[in-house]
């Protein structure tokens, strides 16, 4: 949400436990919530790459291992073309940067070991989190959102240049790694600065505990950016952690950007349709006054024949597709998920077996549910691959999962000599013309020319009609349209014996 010069953002944490049939109902959450970044942990995803979830939302993840660990950060859809870069650190650290208004802003996610975990474990976990914070520049936005699997503790006497007073319980031997972290970067543990009842404060219940472990931290000189920060309760996505949220508000310096004109494309898929198709051919021959053979000015008749199309068949949006990811996203799925929602939100009122049972039983259900949806729109799929319809969907399908799984979109920005980002458009001239100056006056070994070559000198013969025609029949259908914009088959019709008009 933007008000004049600034950014208004809501980013969150969350120990999700599995990222495995939950993807849609995360994506649906992070709709209902407004949270535009959200990190996650425990995804149990192995594989180093980016995907999309539905409804615009796309994760970008990394895990080693399929059973343990793994973390990601989830980008609305909004922020996506907006990442600059990825880094992948290991199974429990990766960051993203993104330029938001011209703002640089990193966001961090990490899920450390438990506290039963080898010291060594622990020791690496930090060692990795600093490696990454050292490596951000000091004038850029970080926001870390982390399940630190420890207890900062309530007060702050000693410590109140780092954190508030409204902690939960008393301080281990974890969270205190998280305080002396927080020391050492100069960072603050924004739960810990909001006062809250209880129930927004305690981030995991399991067993009859209940406890702060998910933290987000920003920069210290940033925290007058942060407006608020709680915990969402109510949501069943997640069996023992809950959401953390904080709302941020980024001063930005408001720039000019050039305008992004969205390619319209014309609805010549309309044709197969035989009234389209008659309709096509009659305005067509309007158009050429009547004339049944084509003029040999090409230009003119390419012109003449796009406006007609553009005329007779329309122009396409130029929007995306539906996320074609999540088709099988019916009611059934969301009236069980809404069923499993308020089991939960009953369990957590009343600890009851009788509740603890009912909530388990739907989480089942809610499997068996997606698990179903997803074969049955698979299954139609399949059945449908027997057609042209089903080869084309099947091959916009395998493009949309190229494209989610790139981490970057497209190369906005650059860098400088010292790897720091540049974002205006005078720092990124200066230094492309510093390469190319570079690149340009470096002497290379040349290669010797070769004396004596004899050019070959001969008229060239025009191309004749029926050289066109057989070159136009060894062209296949369906493909894309070229620079002229008009698809083969409405050429080689326009051209059949060089007697009929389309």
């Amino acid at each position: 949400m933007r008000k004049g010069k600034s950014v208004g953002l809501r980013i969150g944490t969350l120990n999700i436990g599995t990222m495995t049939g939950k993807g849609r109902e995360l994506a649906d959450m992070m709709e209902r919530r407004k949270v535009d970044i959200l990190c996650v942990q425990e995804t149990r995803w192995k594989g180093s790459k980016a995907r999309s979830i539905g409804a615009g939302f796309k994760l970008f993840y990394y895990g080693v291992d399929s059973k343990r660990n793994g973390v990601g950060v989830v980008l609305k859809e909004e922020f996506v073309s907006n990442v600059l870069e990825v880094k992948r650190v290991s199974d429990r650290v990766m960051s993203l940067k993104l330029e938001i208004e011209g703002v640089m802003l990193n966001v961090v996610s990490g899920y450390a070991p438990q506290v039963g975990c080898e010291l060594e474990e622990k020791e690496r976990f930090w060692s990795e989190l600093g490696e990454v914070m050292e490596s951000i520049p000091s004038g850029e936005r970080v926001v870390i959102g982390a399940d630190f699997n420890g207890h900062v503790g309530e007060g702050n006497r000693g410590d109140e240049e780092v954190m508030g007073k409204f902690g939960v319980k008393e301080r281990n031997l974890e969270g205190q790694m998280v305080v002396d972290f927080a020391k050492r970067m100069d960072m603050a543990v924004v739960n810990t600065y909001f006062q809250k009842r209880e129930e927004h404060k305690v981030t995991y219940k399991s067993g009859g505990r209940s406890t702060q472990v998910d933290y987000i931290l920003c920069r210290r000189g940033n925290l007058k950016e942060i407006s608020d920060c709680k915990v969402v309760v109510g949501e069943s996505v997640a069996r023992q952690h809950r959401m953390v949220v904080c709302s941020m508000t980024l001063m930005v310096c408001k720039k000019k950007r050039s305008k992004i004109e969205i390619e319209k494309k014309t609805k010549w898929w309309k044709l197969k349709k035989e009234e389209c198709c008659e309709e096509f051919r009659q305005k067509l021959r309007q158009a050429l006054g009547g004339q049944v053979v084509l003029p040999d000015d090409w230009e003119t008749t390419a012109e003449v024949i796009r406006e007609t199309g553009r005329k007779v068949l329309g122009v396409s949006s130029g929007r995306r597709k539906e996320d074609k990811e999540t088709w099988w996203w019916n009611e059934e799925v969301q009236d069980s998920i809404q069923r499993k929602k308020l089991a939960k939100k009953m369990w957590d009122m009343d600890r009851t077996e009788e509740n603890r049972q009912e909530y388990k039983e739907l989480q089942r259900r809610v499997k068996r549910e997606v698990s179903k949806a997803k074969q049955k729109a698979y299954d139609e799929l399949y059945t449908r691959l027997d057609t042209r319809e089903g080869e084309k969907d099947l091959c916009r399908l395998a493009r949309q999962r190229d494209r989610d799984g790139k981490d970057v979109q497209q190369v906005r920005v650059i860098k400088d000599r010292d790897g720091r980002v540049l974002t205006s458009e005078e720092s990124v001239q200066r230094r492309w013309k510093e390469y190319f100056e570079e690149l340009m006056n470096e002497e290379n070994e040349r290669e010797k020319r070769v004396e004596g070559v004899n050019s070959v000198e001969q008229k060239v013969d025009k191309i004749r009609k029926d050289e066109v025609r057989k070159a136009l029949k060894r062209m296949k259908s369906g493909k894309a349209v070229g620079p002229d914009d008009i698809p083969v088959e409405r050429v080689r019709g326009c051209l059949r014996n060089g007697e009929e008009v389309c």
